[in-house]
This record gives structure tokens, sequence and C-alpha cells, in this order.
């Protein structure tokens, strides 16, 4: 039996109007901020976190940083976090941690963890797509769209492929 076609969530100007939007927000709550530290994880949520810095770039005065935080999201037990450079370099910044969707909150809490060894000056957390489903203690400070599914969907967010760039639900 073939699986069913996936469902298009948003399409790519639908993304494009939700990551403007957190961009926004994003500098609404720190607009006193001199420097802003985004850091995405690897895969779609980096490339999330490339678009939010062209955005505030756009439309705020703060210098904006982008680091990728590599993880296994597959790894039952994760190991250590790697960060593209020291955790010392985040002191006494804003870091707004980034990823494409916000499930159980497992991957986001791993990825917090070395933000969380320095005295960062916030510690801020925004998603494409919360399907409010935690099983961590994480919440999204900034929310694309938050999708009520059930535990065996699977939602998949494009945003690498700009033949494919949207939010399916399978």
């Amino acid at each position: 039996m073939a699986l069913p076609q996936p469902t298009l969530i948003l399409n790519a100007e639908q993304i494009r109007q939700k990551i403007r939007r957190i961009a926004f927000q994003i500098y609404e709550t720190n607009f006193e901020e001199s420097a802003l530290l985004l850091a995405g994880i690897a895969g779609e949520g980096y490339v999330l976190a490339e678009a939010l810095a062209r955005d505030l770039q756009e439309i705020a005065p703060f210098t904006v940083e982008l680091i990728e935080i590599a993880l296994d999201k597959t790894h039952p037990a994760q190991p250590p976090v790697q960060l593209d450079r020291p955790a010392t370099d985040f002191a006494d910044k804003v870091v707004v941690v980034i990823d494409d969707v916000l499930y159980t909150g497992r991957t986001l809490a791993f990825s917090l963890q070395p933000f969380l060894s320095v005295p960062v000056r916030k510690l801020q957390v925004a998603v494409l797509i919360d399907r409010n489903y935690p099983r961590y203690p994480i919440a999204a400070d900034y929310k694309g769209y938050e999708l009520s599914t059930t535990l065996t969907d699977h939602v998949k967010v494009v945003l690498s492929d700009p033949d494919e760039v949207g939010v399916y639900l399978r």
C-alpha cells in the first residue's frame, strides 16, 4: 500500500510571512540590545536562522551573528552538542536558539545545554512550527505556526530546496 501524499500546510509565501513576523517579534523583544546571536540547529533549523538573520539585518539596528548547532537527533543518549565556536564567545549576549519544528522539546533541550554553561544575557527559542507535544519543559518564545497533530503524524519542513519550499503533513 502506497503512503498517502503529504498535505501542504504552508507554502513558500506563507513561510516567508511567518519568518518576517518572527523577525519583527525578535526585534520588538530585543530592541534595546546592541547584538543578537542566532543559533540554528543543523539542517532546516539553520536555514531558518539564516532567513531570520537576513530579515533582522534589514529591520534592526543591532548586529546579528549566526552560528550552527550540530547534534545527532537520532542518538538516544545525546553526545555533546557541537558549536562552531567556543561557548565563552556567547557570554553576556542575547542568544536565540532556532529550529524548524518543536515536537517533544528533546532536540531543543539538548541544544540549549552549551548556552547554560555561560552567563548569557537572554536565552530565547524560535521555531517555525510548534506541534504542542511537550515531553521536555521547553516552550518557544517565537512561533510561526501552531499545528495540532496526532502522535503518528509527521511534519516535514523544507526550506533548503527552492523547488519544494513548504511545510508538509503526512
